[in-house]
């Protein structure tokens, strides 16, 4: 990370950003929301008649890892920058009312909205909590899979969201997350610009950066997935996609049992 980035205008402009998310269903981003961008990056559509609407509504993940990974009844999962919820409720449905998912968000907005929309449908075994992904509020080993959707690339410290996911997760339990990676190097001008790196192209590290992070901590049997059907919206995300290779990538790992 550069030393010039101002993480503080950073934190500003997500918590702006994703707020907007929350609260409106036509606000225009860098990125897709919503139900056709759930459908075409491959969720499956009669599980998603099961999500509350208002969570698709505000869905802006960048992929679909859950083919990937297996989520099975009584398990924990957490899921890390969960906004309005979308993939909590997805694993919720996996893990069954014998499983719990547990969602972390540092957008209040967010965190609000899911939690009525679990408390409108019922999802007792769903629940969120505010907080940050680099330094998150469970003990040791507390589940069986950690999930993220386009959200390790908005921190500044990859490294300890990694360390801290190793740390939460049991022996055995597994990895999966979507996230915006490059294949060049970004110049400082972008890697140092806040507004940038809330769009979700600033803060995208180069594709084997993002491994050595992820195995840093212990974590084995990656493997990475290219998701060609996302793409970015915005003239200033596309061109940056297409100088760079600003790209999307759905990944699991494995923590040695």
């Amino acid at each position: 990370m550069s030393e010039s980035l101002d993480t503080e205008k950073l934190e500003r402009d997500v918590k702006t950003m994703y707020a907007d998310v929350a609260t409106s269903t036509d606000g225009e981003f860098h990125f897709e929301t919503g139900k056709e961008l759930a459908e075409r990056l491959g969720y499956d559509l009669d599980t998603l008649r099961y999500v509350p609407d208002g969570a698709i509504d505000s869905f802006a993940g960048v992929g679909y890892f859950f083919d990937m990974a297996t989520l099975d009844p009584r398990e924990d999962v957490l899921d890390l920058g969960s906004g309005s919820g979308m993939d909590a409720f997805y694993a919720g449905l996996s893990v069954t009312e014998t499983g719990s998912v547990t969602g972390v968000d540092m957008t209040r907005e967010q965190v609000e909205k899911a939690r009525r929309l679990a408390d409108a449908e019922g999802f007792h075994n769903v629940d969120f909590r505010r907080g940050y992904i680099e330094e998150l509020p469970f003990a040791d080993e507390s589940f069986d899979a950690v999930i993220s959707n386009g959200v390790v690339n908005l921190s500044a410290e990859k490294d300890r969201v990694f360390e801290e996911a190793f740390r939460v997760l049991r022996p055995g339990g597994q990895l999966a997350i979507a996230d915006i990676v490059s294949d060049g190097q970004l110049p400082d001008s972008i890697k140092t610009d806040a507004d940038l790196w809330a769009a979700c192209i600033g803060g995208a590290e180069q594709v084997d950066r993002y491994t050595d992070l992820i195995e840093a901590p212990g974590f084995e049997e990656i493997e990475v997935r290219a998701n060609p059907e996302y793409e970015f919206v915005s003239e200033q995300a596309a061109n940056a996609c297409q100088k760079y290779g600003v790209k999307s990538i759905s990944l699991t790992a494995r923590k040695r049992g």
